[in-house]
């Protein structure tokens, strides 16, 4: 049933963020004095077919993985000469750059229609105040001690735990010192502190930057359950169930998930007591002691413990760190922008690390990637799901303006050297582009499917 639910989902967002890039094309195209004859949205057989005065004619094929706008073109077909001047080569430069970029800029426009709405109802973060301090970390040993607030990192403003996350993505592959300026409660003076790091996270698969320099909020956990049991891991052998609710470690209460999972990481190949909560149908819970080992295994090079468990928290911030921000419609408009904006740029940045491999190929996600998040952030909430719609529209238009042919930005380049030599160029370097860019995104698809495959094996 989670598998179904899962590719309704992932239809429906991939269904939208099409709908909306083929209508960017489809809209302009109109307005440019094109004659546009098919709007299809997906591939394969055609579920239903219509068409309207201008004879378009509209299609909603079986596989909603894709779409196209067709346009009148003398270059695929035979055209008569009263048609021509509604013919997409017939119209001028900026016309045809404006048709081929509308499509990115939609997504990039319901982006901020979507942030705008979610930021109608407040926007809620947690101020960069530290919790605990990993033992040993690189945090600690650079002297980032718990109640500090983190006010900059490399001279840029932080205001909340995820702008810090965003701030130092920029410092992966770094090699040198990460610069941060703290306060210390009660006090408004400033120190600098520094952490050295060498080709930071570099090979890194699904890099996590305040986890790998010891970085923690200060969060309250209310529960710490277990989500999931892996038959043939050692929480099994034990006797854990899904569903089963941690109380202790070896006698010592469960303050934190990371005080948990290193408490096991500590513990390969030695007996250890977990004091659990059960439920019983028609009775009182039942406290059971059970008796693991956890397992030897290596993960990034370093040998640690492990249950075979999947940990499912409930955990809350202390609300006197939580800052709220209201807005109005109007007020919420260049914030929504302004969020689209980060967020593009955010994408950029990653693209930029994966090509001078700052940052590990093994973090290219493919098809299966995206359904399993479109799955999670549905069953998660509505807010969830329309923000995973909002960054991956980000992310399509994007991906579709980097100048590759086939792609919308491989047309803009090409037509910005007509731009440049006064001439298009010629429909034989032209089609070698298609082939070559063709070529390479296939290549990109497998090389990211096969990363989804391992993940999941």
């Amino acid at each position: 049933m989670d598998i179904v639910v899962t590719i309704l989902y992932t239809f429906l967002a991939l269904g939208v963020l099409v709908t909306f890039h083929e209508f960017g094309h489809f809209w302009v195209a109109r307005r440019c004095g094109v004659r546009v004859e098919q709007f299809s949205i997906g591939f394969g057989p055609a579920l239903f077919k219509w068409r309207d005065k201008h004879s378009t004619e509209f299609i909603l094929a079986a596989l909603p993985l894709g779409g196209y706008v067709r346009m009148l073109d003398e270059r695929s077909g035979d055209v008569l000469p009263e048609d021509l001047p509604h013919s997409f080569p017939s119209k001028t430069l900026a016309q045809r750059m404006a048709i081929v970029a509308a499509g990115p800029l939609a997504n990039f426009l319901l982006a901020s229609v979507i942030f705008w709405f979610m930021f109608l109802g407040g926007e809620r973060g947690l101020a960069p105040v530290l919790g605990d301090v990993k033992i040993a970390s690189m945090a600690e040993q650079a002297g980032f001690e718990r109640d500090m607030e983190i006010v900059a990192v490399g001279g840029r403003s932080v205001s909340s735990w995820s702008e810090l996350s965003r701030r130092l993505f920029d410092y992966i592959g770094h090699t040198g010192s990460i610069p941060f300026t703290v306060v210390y409660p009660d006090s408004d003076i400033r120190y600098d502190l520094g952490i050295s790091v060498d080709d930071w996270l570099a090979d890194a698969e699904e890099p996590s930057v305040l986890r790998d320099l010891g970085l923690m909020p200060p969060l309250i956990l209310k529960e710490l359950g277990v989500g999931d049991v892996a038959r043939d891991g050692a929480g099994f052998e034990a006797g854990l169930l899904s569903g089963d609710r941690l109380i202790s470690f070896n006698g010592m209460p469960i303050d934190s998930v990371e005080q948990f999972v290193q408490s096991v990481s500590d513990s390969a190949g030695r007996d250890v007591i977990l004091t659990v909560e059960r439920d019983r149908a028609g009775s009182e819970d039942q406290v059971l002691d059970i008796y693991a080992k956890p397992r030897l295994v290596t993960r990034s090079g370093e040998q640690i413990g492990q249950l075979g468990i999947q940990l499912s928290s409930r955990v809350e911030y202390p609300e006197e760190l939580v800052r709220t921000i209201n807005y109005n419609v109007f007020t919420a408009v260049p914030r929504g922008i302004e969020e689209t904006f980060n967020t593009s740029f955010f994408v950029l940045k990653s693209i930029g690390k994966l090509v001078v491999g700052d940052l590990s190929p093994k973090n290219l996600s493919g098809p299966i990637s995206i359904a399993k998040v479109a799955g999670e952030s549905a069953r998660s909430g509505f807010d969830n799901f329309i923000r995973f719609i909002a960054i991956l529209s980000i992310m399509l238009g994007v991906m579709n303006l980097l100048p590759i042919p086939v792609l919308d930005g491989g047309h803009l380049l090409f037509m910005m050297f007509e731009l440049v030599k006064g001439s298009p160029v010629s429909e034989r370097t032209q089609l070698l582009g298609y082939k070559a860019g063709f070529a390479m995104l296939v290549g990109l698809m497998v090389f990211a499917t096969f990363n989804d495959l391992m993940r999941t094996f």
